[in-house]
């Protein structure tokens, strides 16, 4: 009912604020997958970055690896290995720190809110791992594949 044709609230209905409320969470949820792919995407960079200078400062070892006998294959397998390793080490230590600060935010709300029950799932771990490991192998592709094909000649001139 108004008063001189003047509404003064309104009443909205259940479904319009759930669509409302579900549009807001798939907005965060899209801002927080691209901060996410993001972050891999930097942590990728760094990563073929540091593998390009391991290929250059270790030359001359791929130039003796080479002359006596081992071929492009197990050069790129030994770079590959060596970006996933420290990809996984970056890994690791994004995961323990992620977990201990949840912990302590946990302990936290515990004392200023009541009972905080912190649940991280098995499966969320292994996929961050997973996904730090296959950024190493894919960003260090390049890095690797440039070691294998150097010329074990040129190498082993190389100061």
């Amino acid at each position: 009912r108004t008063h001189y044709g003047v509404s003064n609230f309104k009443v909205d209905r259940w479904g319009e604020e759930a669509k409302q409320e579900e549009m807001i969470l798939q907005v965060i949820k899209i801002l927080l997958l691209g901060t996410g792919l993001l972050s891999l995407f930097v942590g990728g960079i760094n990563i073929m970055n540091i593998m390009l200078v391991t290929v250059t400062e270790r030359t001359r070892e791929i130039g003796v690896r080479r002359a006596i006998g081992a071929n492009p294959t197990s050069i790129l397998v030994q770079f590959l290995l060596e970006s996933a390793m420290i990809a996984l080490a970056g890994g690791i230590i994004g995961v323990v720190g992620g977990l201990g600060l949840s912990w302590a935010i946990a302990i936290l709300l515990t004392k200023m809110l009541g009972a905080w029950k912190l649940h991280v799932a098995a499966w969320s771990i292994a996929l961050g791992l997973g996904l730090s490991v296959s950024t190493g192998v894919i960003f260090g592709m390049f890095p690797a594949w440039r070691a294998a094909k150097l010329d074990p000649v040129e190498a082993l001139r190389y100061e």
